[in-house]
C-alpha cells in the first residue's frame, strides 16, 4: 500500500498547499506546490480553507472543464477555427475521446488535488486549538462543503472513484461516494451560517443554503427522491433566496451573488481578484472585433430548441450573435469567426482579458426550483408550481401536467452553459438520443462514463478502467 500511495501521491501531488496571505479571501494563491520559504510556517486555518476556493479559478476551469461538460453535449460545438482543435476539443465534441484526452485528465487531476486540500485543512482546523468554536466549525463545514462539490463533479464523471480517505487506488462503488458526499454536507448544514449572516467581507463563502441546495442536487442524482424534494423544498421556501425577475441581468456584476446566487466562484473583491483564470478569454468572440478565441460556441441544436419553445428571452440572454449590439453597447462584428458565442461567459468590464473578473456561477436558485419539480414527479407533490415559476419568469406559457420531458426540456433551457447539460443527458437516459439528433454517435455501455486516464493507470496498474474504454 505504501507504494501505491506514493504512485497515486504522484498524480494527485501537492496536496500541502499554501495560500496567499492577504485578508481578502477573494485573493487566492492556487498554486500546486508551497514554496521552500512556507515550510514550517503556522499558517492559520482560514487560509488552508481559502486556498481550496483558489483551486476553483484554475485554468483548467476556462478550458478542459468547458470540453467535458459543454462542448462534448448537444448544447455547444467546439468553435473557434477549423484547425484550432483546442487540443482534444474536437474529439469531446464529435464524442472521439481517448483515454489519453488532456481534458479529462486535468479535471481528474484538479478535482482530486482539490479534494486532498480539503481534507488537510479539516484536519489541520479540527487540530489547531481554536478557540471560537463557531469559527472552527464555519471553516470546517466549507472545506466539507468544497470536498463534497469536487467528489460530486468526479463521481458524475467517472462512477466508482477512490475516497481518499479509504484507499488512493481502489474505486469505491459509487453509491458508497455519494453516501460520503452527502454525508459531508449534512455535517457543513450543521456547521455553516445562513447567507445573511456572514459579512461583506466574506460574501461567496459557503453558506448553509448552499449546502442545502447542493445537498438536493446530489439526492437527486442519487435518485433519492423524497430526500431531493425535501431538501429542495426547505431552499425554495427560504426568504433568504429567490429568482432574480430579470433573467437577462443574472450574469452581469450587478448579480453577482445576488437573492438567486447561492454559491458562485468569486472574482471581486475591491480590486479584481483573478477569478476563473481566461474564463471569458476562452469562449469570447473570435476574430475581427473579437475579444476571444471563440471555443465552446451554442449549437444550431440549441439555438432551434429556444426557437421551437418561443424562448426569445433566454436565447438572447444565452447566445451572443454575430452582428449583434450587446446590453452595455459593444459592438459585436458580423464578421466575426462563428456566428454564436456564449453570453454567459461575457465580462462587460473585461471582456477577454486573462485575469477574469467574472464570477461563475455554480449553484442557482432555479436550479433548486427544477430539481423539487422533478423529485415532485417521483413522490406525487406538486412539480407545477415550481416549474412554473422558472417558465414565469421568461413569460412563458405555465404548464399545468407537468411531464419529465416538460421538466429536462425546462432544465435545458434555464441552465445552457452552466456546466450540466451533459450530466443531466446521461442520468436521464436521453443521452443516446440527443446525440443521434445532433449527429453524433453514444455508445450506450461507454459514454456514459468518461475512462480513467491513460497516465493514471500506468503509474497504479492495480486501478480499474470504466467499461468500453
Amino acid at each position: 500500500m505504501k507504494l501505491k500511495e506514493i504512485k497515486f501521491g504522484i498524480l494527485l501531488s501537492s496536496l500541502l498547499m499554501i495560500v496567499s496571505c492577504s485578508d481578502d479571501y477573494l485573493d487566492v494563491d492556487s498554486r500546486a506546490e508551497i514554496d521552500a520559504a512556507d515550510i514550517g510556517e503556522a499558517i492559520p486555518p482560514e487560509q488552508m480553507v481559502n486556498g481550496i476556493y483558489g483551486m476553483l479559478t484554475d485554468w483548467d476551469y476556462a478550458f478542459s472543464y468547458l470540453g467535458i461538460t459543454e462542448i462534448i453535449s448537444d448544447n455547444a460545438d467546439k468553435g473557434s477555427s477549423a484547425s484550432d482543435t483546442g487540443t482534444d476539443k474536437h474529439q469531446l465534441d464529435a464524442l472521439e475521446h481517448t483515454t489519453t484526452g488532456p481534458s479529462i485528465r486535468s479535471m481528474w487531476e484538479h478535482w482530486y488535488k482539490s479534494i486532498g486540500r480539503a481534507s488537510i485543512a479539516i484536519n489541520y482546523t479540527e487540530n489547531f486549538g481554536l478557540t471560537d468554536q463557531s469559527y472552527r466549525d464555519r471553516l470546517i463545514g466549507e472545506a466539507k462543503f468544497l470536498r463534497a462539490l469536487n467528489y460530486f463533479w468526479l463521481v458524475r464523471s467517472f462512477g466508482d472513484v477512490p475516497l481518499q480517505h479509504v484507499d488512493y487506488v481502489v474505486r469505491q462503488p459509487k453509491n458508497d461516494v455519494y453516501e460520503f458526499i452527502e454525508q459531508d454536507l449534512l455535517d457543513a448544514i450543521d456547521m455553516l451560517p445562513e447567507k445573511s449572516e456572514y459579512s461583506a467581507s466574506d460574501l461567496g463563502r459557503a453558506t448553509k443554503g448552499a449546502a442545502q441546495g447542493l445537498l438536493a442536487k446530489v439526492y437527486m442524482y442519487h435518485e433519492k427522491w423524497q430526500e431531493a424534494y425535501n431538501m429542495a423544498t426547505i431552499v425554495a421556501t427560504d426568504p433568504q433566496y429567490n429568482l432574480h425577475p430579470n433573467y437577462e441581468e443574472i450574469w452581469r456584476a450587478s448579480q453577482e451573488n445576488g437573492v438567486e446566487s447561492l454559491f458562485e466562484v468569486q472574482a471581486r473583491g475591491e480590486s479584481i481578484a483573478h477569478g476563473v483564470q481566461q474564463y471569458s478569454q476562452t469562449q469570447g468572440a473570435r476574430g475581427t472585433g473579437g475579444w476571444g478565441w471563440g471555443f465552446n460556441t451554442p449549437s444550431q441544436n440549441l439555438l432551434n430548441a429556444f426557437n421551437a419553445e418561443g424562448d426569445v428571452i433566454r436565447r438572447d440572454a444565452t447566445i451572443i450573435f454575430a452582428g449583434e449590439t450587446l446590453w452595455d453597447g459593444r459592438q459585436v462584428s458580423a464578421a466575426a469567426e462563428n456566428p454564436m458565442y456564449n453570453e454567459k461567459a461575457y465580462s462587460s468590464a473585461n471582456a477577454g482579458a486573462g485575469d477574469g473578473d467574472k464570477n461563475v456561477r455554480i449553484l442557482r436558485y432555479a436550479d433548486v426550483l427544477l430539481i423539487q419539480a422533478e423529485a415532485a414527479l417521483h413522490v406525487g407533490e406538486d412539480a407545477a408550481t415550481p416549474l412554473n415559476r422558472v417558465r414565469n419568469r421568461v413569460n412563458l406559457t405555465p404548464i399545468n401536467s407537468p411531464t419529465f420531458n416538460d421538466v429536462w426540456k425546462e432544465r435545458r433551457l434555464e441552465l445552457a452553459f452552466e456546466h450540466d447539460r451533459w450530466f443531466d443527458l446521461v442520468r436521464t437516459g436521453q443521452a443516446q438520443s440527443a446525440m443521434a439528433a445532433d449527429g453524433k454517435t453514444f455508445v450506450v455501455g461507454k459514454h456514459e462514463l468518461f475512462p480513467i486516464p491513460d497516465l493514471q493507470l500506468i503509474q497504479t496498474p492495480e486501478m480499474t478502467q470504466n467499461p468500453g474504454w
